[in-house]
């Protein structure tokens, strides 16, 4: 039994499906909505041919869709649950995961996916409402909460937490995963980190740990976000460069993935722009002052290792 569906998976034996496999996609609905068959075959420990048949219910009952997406190679057809009384039966009727998505958004998906299927008995928090609802419960304020606000003829909608990562809590700890789609630079993880940073003090403040765990594929970009998060760290290092700093950190390392060698020779080529990239980091770790999380950790993916993007 999952802790964190909270049963929810049982609404779907409406729809036939029980045990393991209601799990399954009561798990995929809330965190992703989308997932490959090497996933589906892990979490649910079954043979290539019984994911076959998982898949192709799903698709004969028009509740979800199986493609090959034309900017991602290497990890066969995704496939996606869109069923709107699928989510509805859920209490997640109006979760965006439903929709088609963006490479990088889809990328994000399916390495939260991974991540919560290794750690299933995580207290996640898997919908906007329930994180929400959590940090209202602590007593946190709205304004020190991740949000976008996105403004209609109308009237203007606030959502919270609109990367849309997995956050696990509990009485002791406050777990964030930042999934990397596979970006050239940190540019999008500081942001990230920037929009948490307030509420990542306030639960320190309260005596929870704060811990932040980077998904990423590559080695290269593993390294690249573990060196960011082991910045946020600690007594002395928010490890957030100002403007200008973030700027110049971000083209010495998109020169450095393009092999864009006349930006290299600016700095004196590629080893003296490597070194002037180590100094920079540690020159926002001491300009930070105190630190907003307790640990910044790594995880590397091994189901989603060998994407190619086209």
């Amino acid at each position: 039994m999952i802790g964190h569906l909270k049963g929810r998976e049982k609404a779907l034996e409406a729809f036939g499906w029980t045990g393991r496999k209601a799990e399954w996609i009561a798990l995929v609905c809330l965190h992703s909505g989308v997932f490959t068959r090497a996933q589906c075959g892990r979490f649910m420990d079954a043979h290539p041919e019984q994911v076959r048949r998982v898949v192709h219910a799903l698709i004969e009952r028009r509740v979800a869709s199986e493609e090959t997406e034309p900017g991602i190679a290497g990890i066969g057809r995704v496939c996606r649950i869109f069923s709107r009384p699928v989510y509805r039966a859920l209490g997640a009727e109006h979760i965006r995961h439903r929709r088609g998505a963006s490479t990088e958004v889809l990328m994000r998906r399916l390495l939260s996916l991974d991540y919560v299927i290794e750690h299933s008995d995580l207290p996640w928090l898997p919908t906007e409402t329930e994180k929400v609802s959590a940090f209202d419960a602590l007593g946190i304020g709205r304004s020190l909460l991740p949000v976008r606000v996105y403004r209609g003829a109308a009237r203007e909608t606030r959502r919270y937490f609109p990367v849309k990562l997995p956050v696990a809590l509990d009485s002791t700890r406050a777990l964030f995963v930042y999934a990397e789609p596979g970006h050239d630079t940190a540019t999008a993880l500081r942001s990230w980190g920037r929009a948490h940073r307030g509420l990542w003090r306030a639960l320190r403040r309260m005596g929870r740990s704060v811990e932040v765990v980077a998904v990423a594929r590559t080695a290269r970009e593993l390294e690249r976000a573990r060196r960011v998060t082991r910045g946020w760290a600690g007594a002395t290092g928010a490890g957030e460069p100002d403007a200008g700093t973030a700027e110049e950190l971000a083209r010495i390392e998109r020169a450095i993935v393009q092999g864009a060698v006349h930006i290299l020779e600016e700095f004196g080529g590629l080893q003296a722009a490597l070194k002037r990239s180590v100094a920079l980091e540690r020159q926002a770790r001491r300009q930070g002052g105190c630190g907003s999380i307790d640990r910044g950790v790594g995880w590397r993916t091994e189901r989603l290792a060998r994407v190619r993007f086209r």
